[in-house]
């Protein structure tokens, strides 16, 4: 019966060691290496476990790219898994590239890869472009109407400068700009309308792919339309404008004209003030004369003569107003 139980025990111990040493090992990734023709040694397997490399990450890829007749090396694979890399997109990359005849060396892919772009998707746009439409670019002709476009760039990736290349936001971004300055240089919207195709013509003339990730094949027009007339809103608003600044000004003299008669207005009650107070001072002058001698009592009756003269006249004077107004009347 003890003898049972140490065989139990031994095969579980076997079966567990044996387990361990296969999964630390893969045998299996071993076979199907040297199956696909591509020659690597048990050990350099073991030694990917120790860097911490995981083994199928790296066979699986190199035997796809052996069958598809690419040359490159299992320590190319492993240092760009261990830069961070995407090795199966690489290496599906490098294969569709030596499909299309398109010369792609795996430095260059793994540095596109390292870059954060997706080198498969470039190799796919290279042989299959790809249409990048605008947003509706609104532009103004001379003549002051706007023209509102929308354009239709076909690009293709252009894989030497897919590291450092600017994207698609640069590429929308210049062919506004391309279809505003030819807008802009037309005399009248009529012009844009008859030939869109001026605008395809000038923008491409530019060179809008420079330093860009692309190569513009093509641009298109995909739609015309005429929006505001922005010329006369322009000098509808320029009049508005200049109406109020009058305004404001004529203002500004209305408040200093209320200003000044406010002034005069003062300034008259300030010498009325001034000649009540003289008048005050009359009487005052003329009994002190008296007393000094200085005017004697005929000369004061003579003054006094003189002022009920003076007020019959004006009585008489307003009387006779009166009676040319009843008549006229």
């Amino acid at each position: 019966m003890d003898s049972i139980v140490y065989i139990f025990l031994l095969a579980v111990i076997i079966i567990i060691a044996l387990s361990v040493f296969l999964s630390f090992v893969p045998i299996m990734l071993w076979v199907s290496a040297l199956a696909s023709g591509v020659r690597i040694g048990i050990i350099t397997l073991v030694a990917m476990r120790l860097r911490r490399v995981t083994p199928s990450r790296i066979v699986n890829p190199m035997i796809k790219a052996t069958k598809a007749g690419i040359d490159i090396s299992i320590n190319q694979l492993e240092s760009h898994f261990l830069a961070g890399g995407n090795v199966d997109r690489v290496v599906n990359a490098l294969i569709a590239a030596h499909r299309a005849d398109i010369p792609l060396p795996f430095e260059r892919a793994a540095a596109i890869d390292l870059a954060g772009r997706d080198v498969l998707q470039a190799v796919q746009m290279s042989v299959n472009p790809r249409v990048i439409e605008t947003p509706t670019v609104s532009a103004v002709a001379k003549n002051g109407i706007e023209v509102k476009v929308i354009a239709r760039v076909t690009v293709r990736a252009n894989i030497e400068r897919l590291v450092g290349g600017a994207g698609e936001e640069t590429i929308i971004a210049r062919v506004g700009e391309g279809i505003v300055t030819t807008v802009g240089s037309s005399e009248s919207h009529k012009d844009v309308l008859e030939n869109p195709d001026m605008i395809s013509r000038t923008v491409l003339s530019k060179g809008l792919d420079a330093g860009t990730a692309f190569e513009i094949l093509s641009i298109d027009i995909a739609d015309v339309d005429v929006g505001k007339n922005i010329g006369a809103y322009l000098q509808t608003e320029q009049a508005e404008a200049d109406k109020r600044i009058a305004q404001a000004k004529a203002e500004e003299r209305r408040a200093m004209a209320v200003a000044q008669e406010q002034e005069m207005k003062a300034l008259v009650v300030e010498m009325k003030a001034k000649v009540v107070e003289s008048e005050s001072q009359v009487p005052l002058a003329m009994a002190e004369a008296l007393r000094n001698g200085k005017l004697g009592v005929m000369d004061y009756m003579n003054l006094k003569n003189i002022d009920a003269d003076t007020q019959m006249r004006s009585s008489l004077g307003k009387m006779n107003d009166g009676g040319k107004n009843g008549d006229h009347e």
